[in-house]
């Protein structure tokens, strides 16, 4: 009987503590942490130019680095900047290391699973290789049985082995992958177009190009804690009015982006 009755308290704790995390969760509040704080902490890349990458002064600069800023200046705090790779990126926002992530994220179902990606989307990319101009590879089926080279957690990284029979040799980040394709260690590497951008633009790649077409187009979303619906709602209004002011194109400009179709279009529809 004694028995019965402590497991009966147990399985009563138990229940009352799942209650209180339920709770807990349920009431995360990030507008008011930020303001508690002071500070808002913003997940970004700092390997990834334009869009968030390390300067010769060792600032992390970017086309994504103003738009936290422009957040923080909304808010009227300032803002702490966390460097993040794909690979951890989603696990900071939910381990509440960082308060919001912009950090190149390609939106999928599967990730709106692990963290809060509000419509509408800042950006959009594409996957493509770049290998020396003299590499032979003209198209995706010519990647069969060579080693491309990848960042761990791109979402075409699976395709890229798997349908067109690459031999994928995964990376932390981008400057690893970088090195990797620099040494020989294969002879492509898979990313985002964006991202091919600015590498491209550098004296040491001139013998690169992009040498397969853009496939798997994709927007791009800003990570946060889920069931948090003031938040998430305050970062879909700032969107909005992004594109209608065409502050985010304006952006482009600036740090030398070719220009996007997809911004062009977000820009017309809430104009």
């Amino acid at each position: 009987m004694q028995r019965r009755s402590y497991l009966k308290s147990l399985a009563l704790a138990a229940g009352m503590t799942l209650m209180a995390a339920s709770t807990a969760w349920a009431q995360v509040d990030t507008l008011a942490s930020i303001k508690q704080k002071g500070k808002l902490v913003v997940g970004v890349k700092a390997d990834y130019k334009p869009f968030g990458y390390t300067d010769p002064a060792g600032k992390i600069v970017g086309f994504e680095i103003d738009l936290a800023e422009a957040i923080g200046k909304k808010l009227g705090v300032p803002v702490e900047l966390v460097p993040v790779v794909a690979a951890n990126r989603m696990e900071f926002v939910k381990q509440g290391r960082t308060d919001l992530m912009i950090a190149t994220m390609s939106y999928k179902p599967d990730r709106a699973e692990v963290v809060a990606i509000p419509e509408p989307f800042y950006y959009a990319s594409a996957a493509t290789i770049i290998a020396k101009k003299n590499s032979g590879i003209k198209d995706w089926s010519d990647i069969k049985g060579k080693a491309i080279c990848g960042i761990q957690g791109a979402y075409y990284n699976r395709r890229t082995g798997d349908e067109f029979g690459a031999k994928m040799v995964t990376f932390k980040g981008s400057t690893e992958a970088l090195a990797a394709l620099e040494a020989g260690n294969c002879v492509g590497l898979v990313f985002d177009s964006t991202f091919f951008a600015g590498v491209l633009s550098e004296p040491k790649w001139a013998d690169y190009a992009i040498v397969t077409p853009l496939i798997d187009a994709e927007p791009w979303g800003m990570g946060l804690r889920r069931d948090d619906p003031k938040f998430a709602a305050f970062i879909s209004d700032t969107i909005k009015e992004w594109h209608k002011s065409g502050f985010i194109l304006d952006l482009e400009k600036k740090w030398g982006i070719p220009p996007s179709t997809y911004l062009a279009d977000q820009n017309k529809k809430f104009k």
